[in-house]
């Protein structure tokens, strides 16, 4: 469980700069941005998957490209059943998505598979 709110907080950091960063999207409240990454976090885990299996083809033809489209579609299909998130168009998830997913893999890299932050020291 503390794995999943340390991600959905990272999530929540990426959509909090793709508020920032991309006009096309608006997030009303705090609230609302947790809430955010909290149901993306979920839309991720159980609409995503089906999302790939059903494109593979197309995702093997464009080398893994459309991996974004379906993102894409993820993070729209939360702004649609979420109050107070905003999108105004394709664009705008497109480039939130990308935003999102460069955020959520420095996060990964910092949280590590087992959930709890890592902490690396070299010495010598």
């Amino acid at each position: 469980m503390q794995g999943f709110l340390l991600r959905a907080a990272v999530v929540a950091l990426g959509l909090w700069f793709a508020t920032v960063w991309v006009h096309g999207l608006s997030i009303d409240g705090p609230m609302t941005l947790v809430l955010a990454g909290i149901l993306l976090g979920v839309v991720n885990a159980v609409v995503r998957p089906i999302a790939i299996l059903l494109t593979l083809p197309m995702t093997i033809m464009t080398l893994g490209l459309f991996l974004l489209v379906i993102n894409a579609g993820m993070l729209a299909l939360v702004a649609w059943m979420l109050p107070g998130m905003h999108l105004a168009g394709f664009g705008s998830a497109l480039a939130s998505a990308l935003i999102v997913s460069l955020v959520s893999v420095v996060g990964s890299w910092i949280i590590g598979s087992n959930g709890r932050i890592d902490v690396i020291v070299k010495r010598g």
